[in-house]
Order: structure tokens, then C-alpha cells, then sequence
């Protein structure tokens, strides 16, 4: 039988890294309301973690979710996407499910017996999402956890959120959120002003953090007796741009190397062996990134953003605004339409919890000058 090592990173779409890193405040806002839940109260706000694809959003919600089903007073979590609450009923049914036959009422009944009645969905009764939650909430605390929460239908959004608002009041209940940064012009389309109020609730979820993304990579490594030597972690780091996934991706190259050689000290030339398999991998992450931009007709906006940002590291509206004119967009209506389209898809977005002045980051920094060289 052939023996299976190991797979160490998860450089795939939802996946848990194996080293959580870098993201002790968000941790640190999602444990004091887990502290409340536990507590049989619910916190005084609801949790939205936003950021551009990529950054770990959905390993939060993972770790989240096992921090609340392990603990020693246990959390209910229903965990959600927006595919699984289409409408208002099924949001209703997946929140306070009902069971059995109290899901039927009986459509016809013999008169020799009732055993021969027929049984089919009861259409007839108006149920009371905010209501039936409250008394489930009251049993036991509940957690639901919805990413994807861009996509979710605006109708059901209203409907989930201002259930939220009310239940918090009577029964221990927490709703997280998650999504890319054009999640709040969707609360907006909600009439969600709740936004404004989140406070510490409001999380951001970008790039790591120079030590954090050195840790993300060094430590599952370091648990199996791999070391990396200084100057190829550098390399390492420059080449991902302290994006989660890409660092994902190298740790996964260099754990192959290091199965490969069995070399437990990683050098820059290990670096350079795996490099041409890792750049062929964000090659193609970059294409579909300026794929959505083309179809909406945003690249060349794009590449005028992208030369805003061979200054700095940030920007500020005035300073997108005037790229975006330069480029042809005379009316501001416009300008504030296009800056809102490259947020939604995180090709720039605006952290959460910033102090004037308020500053706009690159999603991913390559990913602009992948853009540069496309339209040049």
C-alpha cells in the first residue's frame, strides 16, 4: 500500500491555513461576543467582516465556528451562503426549521379513518421568523454565519437583518457576515443603515502584516522540522505580497520541495526551483482578475488607478477622483460609479475603521502592475 503524506497548506478557496496568523483583533472582537452568547445575552451589534477575495475571511468563519461548538457552554452555529436562503421561506426554514410532521397539515382524511388522510406542505400559515427565532434563542444561543453575503438576495438581506436587530433585544443571538468590499453598497440597496452602528463589529480583512505573513509560512513548516533560511523567506514574501492565498501557494510549493529533496533547511535556490510552478499559479489568478475588469470595461481605468499607486501604498478619494478624470470620466457621477465597480471586485478598497484621513488600498499590489503590462 502506498504511503500519503501530508497536505500542509490550503492554498484552495475556503480552506483553513494551518496557521491562522496575523488576525488577533478580529479574533479578539469575535470571542468577546462569543463571551456574550455564552453569557445567554447576545452582543450589543452584529459582526461583518469585509475585504477584498483571498485575504481569510472564510477561515474566520471557520475558526469562529469551532470556537463556538467546542467551547464548554456549546453555541448552535448555522453556518449559510446566500444560495442556501433564496427567498424569505426557505430563510424562515433553515433558521427555525420545523420537524416531522409539523411540517404537513392534512389535505383530505377518509371518513372510515384517519390513517388514510393525505399529507402536504402547510401554505396557509403565515409564520413569524422574529418570533419563532427569539424562542429558539431563548432555549439556546444561536450563531449564524453567512459569507458570500454580497450576492444575497436584498429582499431576504432586509428581512435577516432586521430580525437581527430584534432578536438581539430578547434572546442570545449573533449574525456575522461576510463578504467582498462591495458589501456595503448592497446593505445600502437593503436600507441597512445598521452599518453605521456595528462599532468595533465592523472588521476588516486585508493584507497580513510583514511578521504575520512570515509566521503563516514558517510555522507549519517549523512543525515538521523545516526551517526557512532569511534571505529565501525575503523572496518569499516579496513574491506574495503578504497576500494570504499566495503565501498559501508557496507554502505548498516549498513543502513539495522539501518532500521531494528532503532537505529540512530551505535555501533561496529552493525558492527559485519552485518559483516558475508558483508564477504560472498567479499568472492564471491574475487573469481572471483583469478578466472581470475587461468585461466591465474597466481596464483601462484600471491601469490609470494602478499609475496612482506607483506613488504609495494608499490613496485618497481626491487622488483616485483626479485619476479617474484624467482618464476621461468628465462627470463625477461617473467617477463615484466607477471607484464603487473596482471596489466591489477588490481591485482597491477602503478598510473599515480608519481615522481621517480616510485612505483607499490596493487589493492585491501585483495584481496592478500584472494590469500595467496587460494594457501597455
Amino acid at each position: 500500500m502506498a504511503s500519503t503524506t501530508p497536505r500542509l497548506f490550503s492554498p484552495g478557496a475556503g480552506a483553513s491555513p494551518p496557521a491562522l496568523t496575523g488576525r488577533a483583533a478580529q479574533q479578539a472582537v469575535l470571542l468577546r461576543c462569543l463571551a456574550d452568547l455564552t453569557g445567554g445575552a447576545s452582543p450589543p451589534h452584529d459582526v461583518v467582516l469585509i475585504g477584498p477575495r483571498g485575504n481569510g475571511k472564510t477561515a474566520l468563519l471557520n475558526w469562529f465556528q469551532e470556537a463556538c461548538e467546542s467551547g464548554e457552554k456549546p453555541v448552535d452555529v448555522l453556518r449559510l451562503t446566500p444560495r442556501d436562503v433564496p427567498s424569505d421561506d426557505t430563510l424562515v426554514e433553515r433558521l427555525v426549521p420545523r420537524r416531522g410532521i409539523g411540517k404537513l397539515i392534512p389535505r383530505k382524511l377518509a371518513v372510515a379513518s384517519i390513517g388514510a388522510a393525505e399529507w402536504s406542505p402547510d401554505e396557509r400559515t403565515q409564520r413569524n421568523l422574529t418570533r419563532e427565532l427569539i424562542a429558539r434563542c431563548r432555549k439556546r444561543p444561536l450563531a449564524v454565519l453567512l459569507d458570500e453575503a454580497h450576492t444575497l438576495d436584498v429582499g431576504v438581506g432586509g428581512t435577516l437583518l432586521n430580525a437581527s436587530q430584534i432578536v438581539r433585544m430578547e434572546g442570545a443571538f449573533l449574525l456575522v457576515l461576510a463578504g467582498t468590499p462591495g458589501l456595503l453598497a448592497h446593505f445600502r440597496a437593503m436600507d441597512a443603515t445598521f452599518w453605521e452602528r456595528l462599532g468595533e463589529g465592523r472588521i476588516g480583512v486585508g493584507l497580513l502584516e510583514g511578521a504575520a505573513a512570515a509566521d503563516a509560512l514558517t510555522e507549519p513548516l517549523a512543525a515538521h522540522g523545516v526551517s526557512v533560511e532569511d534571505n529565501a523567506l525575503s523572496a518569499v514574501l516579496e513574491h506574495s505580497q503578504r497576500y494570504p492565498y499566495f503565501i498559501q501557494l508557496w507554502g505548498d510549493a516549498l513543502w513539495g520541495r522539501h518532500l521531494a529533496t528532503g532537505e529540512n533547511a530551505l535555501t533561496i535556490d529552493d525558492v527559485a526551483a519552485v518559483q516558475p510552478h508558483v508564477a504560472g499559479v498567479v499568472a492564471e489568478h491574475y487573469q481572471g482578475r483583469y478578466s472581470e475588469l475587461d468585461a466591465e470595461g474597466l481596464d483601462q481605468v484600471a491601469c490609470a488607478i494602478a499609475l496612482v499607486f506607483q506613488d504609495g501604498p494608499t490613496a485618497t478619494d481626491r487622488d483616485i477622483d483626479d485619476a479617474l478624470f484624467d482618464a476621461g470620466m468628465n462627470e463625477r457621477p461617473d467617477r463615484i460609479a466607477t471607484r464603487e465597480a473596482l471596489n466591489r471586485l477588490g481591485y482597491i478598497w477602503c478598510p473599515p475603521g480608519q481615522t481621517p484621513p480616510i485612505v483607499w488600498s490596493p487589493g492585491i499590489p501585483s495584481l496592478m502592475t500584472y494590469v500595467l503590462e496587460r494594457v501597455a
